[in-house]
């Protein structure tokens, strides 16, 4: 029995913020239903994993749940959007807003129908503003948070091809949703739970924008060196790519000691994080002279020797063979009805000891349970008919 069993999900999210916002909940219990456009939504066929299957992005972020079809649009979808609000506990809505205002889905139409309900809406700017109307994007967020000035090289700032932002936004909303269940059941009200892709960027940017409104460091980038800290830097050894990250005077003195450098615990330049990092290029080449006569195994087992946090720089085919990722069990194959093969998704790393989650199944088929949810809130085969002669669904 999954923590959140019981609780009906309407997600109306498109690409990350929403949909995996949704799939968390999915993992622990909720019923999710994935409402599609009428042909498939966009965001199923990004990245498809062959002809005529749905995308990687889409078999990850809608693994478990149920999907209808419906243009909320029209009269006749809006009305349907209400009776199933009406049977709701949340809905999941990345769009902006005068799209969710056009299909009843803005706070105050769904509390209308329901007057506990809680209305999850992740945003690209939030609420307030005078970017509050604009779509936007991961990258978007990245670029605005300060985070891709400092990425990369001074001349060719780079963003990062993890969707950190959507990612972490979905993080927040999947939280806000949990909380507003909690304060719900202690006092029978609903709300609305706001998040933004921007917010989420200032947030994990936070401890560089303290520091630049305090000190006003101005902060240039430095390629893979961090700007607080030295070792902390990628390195070459003679069979591939490592990382050595080091923070703190315990590890920098055992650094110093595994490559040889005891003069390095006197020299004023590294008496401290902050002034390591100023001089880390000097640091970084030492280091990288230790690596380049060694091998990438023969390296990371003198490093973890020596307590030293380090790790290989793993391709994706790397990183899926890895031992350790594979121990970890988070990786599990669903196989859609009709599919040639099993497509492997991943499952939500956060382990409960009593009531942990499960991955509930392959993504859905457009539409595949549209009869079924909407027979559930009182449509009959006439008014499906109806409804499908109409383009609603």
């Amino acid at each position: 029995m999954g923590v959140l069993d019981g609780v009906r999900v309407l997600d109306f999210g498109r690409y990350i913020a929403g949909p995996y916002c949704a799939a968390l909940l999915a993992e622990f219990g909720a019923e999710v239903i994935r409402i599609d456009k009428r042909d498939g939504s966009e965001d199923r066929f990004v990245t498809p994993l062959g002809p005529g299957l749905e995308g990687a992005l889409f078999t990850q972020m809608n693994r478990g749940k149920r999907s209808i079809t419906l243009d909320p649009t029209s009269d006749k979808g809006r009305e349907v959007v209400r009776r199933l609000a009406a049977t709701a506990d949340i809905v999941v809505a990345n769009l902006p807003p005068q799209t969710m205002q056009a299909m009843g889905l803005d706070y105050e139409s769904l509390r209308a129908v329901r007057a506990d309900i809680i209305l999850v809406a992740p945003s690209a700017f939030g609420q307030v503003g005078p970017l509050r109307d604009q779509v936007g994007f991961d990258g978007i967020g990245q670029a605005m948070s300060g985070a891709v000035h400092l990425t990369g090289l001074p001349d060719q700032p780079y963003r990062a091809a993890v969707s950190w932002v959507d990612f972490g936004t979905a993080l927040h909303s999947a939280l806000g949703a949990v909380l507003a269940l909690m304060e719900r059941r202690r006092t029978g009200q609903g709300q609305q739970v706001s998040t933004s892709l921007l917010g989420t960027a200032l947030s994990f940017m936070s401890p560089t924008l303290i520091e630049q409104a305090v000190l006003a460091p101005n902060r240039q980038p430095l390629g893979n060196r961090g700007f607080g800290s030295a070792p902390a830097d990628l390195f070459r050894t003679k069979s591939g790519w490592i990382l050595i990250q080091v923070v703190g005077q315990p590890l920098f003195r055992r650094v110093a000691k595994l490559v040889d450098e005891p003069g390095w615990l006197e020299d004023p330049r590294f008496a401290t994080d902050l002034s390591r990092g100023e001089h880390g290029e000097l640091i970084s080449a030492r280091v990288a002279e230790w690596c380049a006569a060694r091998g990438r195994d023969e390296a990371l087992a003198a490093l973890a020797e020596a307590r030293i946090p380090a790790g290989p720089v793993l391709s994706p085919a790397e990183t899926l063979g890895h031992a350790h990722v594979q121990a970890m069990g988070l990786l599990q194959e669903v196989r859609a009805a009709g599919a040639p093969r099993a497509t492997p998704v991943f499952g939500v790393p956060i382990g409960l000891s009593a009531t942990p989650g499960a991955v509930g199944g392959p993504p859905p088929h457009v539409g595949e349970h549209t009869d079924d949810v909407l027979g559930s809130v009182g449509y009959g085969e006439a008014e499906l008919s109806g409804l499908r002669a109409a383009g609603v669904i």
